[in-house]
């Protein structure tokens, strides 16, 4: 049995420390954790990482809310010149004991509320939680502004231009007398 290697911007919290009342949590990604995530996310760069949570306890595990705040460069897929970002995302993430267990019934969730972890081990990680949240953020397709004028004066054709239809797009079609 191998076991798995740590996340790359790890912190726990046991549920031994929510205690009953909210507690609130800033953590910041160190560079050794964001030259990790940059491998992970196949980024450019990560030059910040940073969350502002609250930690609030419930009968069945916690509740997580806040904000990350993230500055990034990704490649854009057309001309895999930089793209930079920033990133401002909601967090907001339940912590359930027992999850598999809990018929979907019994949980009480509208459409706007948050997504759900399992409570394992009795701890969460705050670190994996932000970094989740960040790779669900990021732009799946980045372009830079420009990156369709750059690709015609390479000779690239648009979608349009190379379609299966675009041959027939000088035909003209006759009468038919």
């Amino acid at each position: 049995m191998t076991i798995p290697p740590p996340p790359e911007f790890s912190r726990i919290v046991r549920a031994s420390e929510f205690g009953d009342g909210t507690r609130e949590r800033i953590i910041a990604a160190t560079d050794a954790e964001r030259a990790a995530l940059v491998r992970r996310f196949g980024l450019r760069a990560l030059t910040a990482l940073e969350a502002s949570l609250r930690v609030a306890p419930e009968t069945a595990g916690c509740r997580v809310t806040g904000t990350l705040t993230a500055n990034l460069i990704q490649a854009c897929v057309a001309t895999d010149e930089d793209v930079p970002a920033h990133i401002t995302a909601d967090i907001a993430v339940r912590f359930v004991r027992g999850l598999d267990t809990i018929d979907e019934e019994e949980l009480e969730l509208s459409e706007a509320d948050c997504d759900l972890l399992p409570l394992e081990d009795e701890r969460i990680d705050l670190g994996e939680t932000v970094a989740q949240t960040l790779a669900l953020n990021l732009d799946p397709y980045p372009r830079v502004a420009d990156a369709d004028e750059k690709l015609r004066a390479m000779g690239v054709l648009t979608e349009g231009e190379a379609g299966p239809f675009a041959a027939l797009k000088g035909l003209k079609l006759g009468t038919g007398d």
